[in-house]
């Protein structure tokens, strides 16, 4: 087993974009990293997904691994102070690859470890891509409500929300759940105005509906390993696996506007 210990790593600069690393311990024979992208520019940053996601990290992740990664650039992290914390709110939207609950509470503990928080403001998940055929149900919901909720109670996270669920759906979530979804996002690629029967049911319970024009997948499998692969052309692409991208939001809350965006991503491979 390959025993890691965390640490915070800039991998690289280029155009504007700030590349980090973070290696994490793991149970077993496998282990991680996480990347993390922010860009001045936030009109370029979904371009370097996934195509500059992995261009610069093949020398500190691809090779053979110390028992500690240790590139540490303090200047060039975005971490909120503890005096500007309270002006800020962090929102952030996760995207599952697989349905691993465990993910979900991994993703908030690295996003809070990456900003500098104790506690994400809104957390909104995307459930992970179904096989052909089959429809999302409140089946596929509950086991990532509830990892949601004690992430709620343990006061991880302020508010949690869905994405794209109907109005039928998103009733059957509301009364199941203990923990009340605060939002759900709708995508307008799929509908010009916002279905009536779901707008009435999001107002008579306070729930509020918000706009998107995500992807079902911010990158999907044979995406991430093309990726992989393009930053070493010897490494093995079938053992690396991705698990979540998190997206993440930074906003004033007095002006209404976007200090910094960014995205967390995911994967594991099996170690050898």
């Amino acid at each position: 087993m390959i025993g890691l210990k965390i640490k915070f790593a800039v991998i690289s600069r280029k155009n504007g974009a700030v590349f980090h690393t973070m290696i994490n311990p793991s149970l077993g024979r496998r282990f991680g990293f996480l990347v993390m992208l922010s860009h001045p520019n936030l009109g370029m940053l979904r371009s370097y997904i996934p195509a500059v996601l992995f261009s610069n990290v093949s020398l500190c992740l691809f090779q053979e691994l110390p028992s500690v990664l240790d590139c540490t650039i303090p200047q060039n992290t975005e971490a909120i102070t503890p005096e500007e914390r309270e002006e800020l709110k962090v929102s952030v939207k996760l995207f599952l690859s697989e349905a691993d609950c465990s993910a979900i509470g991994n993703a908030v503990d690295m996003a809070c470890v990456s900003l500098g928080v104790s506690q994400l403001d809104s957390v909104i998940i995307a459930p992970p891509p179904l096989p052909e055929g089959e429809t999302l149900a409140l089946a596929h919901l509950q086991p990532l409500w509830e990892e949601l909720e004690g992430l709620v109670r343990s006061q991880k996270v302020a508010a949690i929300g869905t994405s794209d669920l109907d109005k039928a759906l998103l009733e059957q979530l509301y009364n199941w759940a203990q923990v009340k979804p605060s939002s759900n996002q709708v995508n307008l690629a799929s509908c010009c105005v916002m279905p009536p029967d779901l707008t009435a049911f999001a107002k008579e319970f306070d729930i509020q509906l918000l706009t998107h024009n995500d992807s079902k997948e911010m990158i999907s499998a044979e995406g991430f390993k093309e990726a992989v692969q393009e930053s070493s052309k010897d490494l093995q692409v079938a053992d690396w696996r991705l698990e979540w991208v998190l997206r993440y939001s930074i906003i004033v809350k007095s002006r209404g506007i976007i200090k910094a965006k960014g995205y967390l991503v995911h994967s594991t491979k099996n170690s050898q």
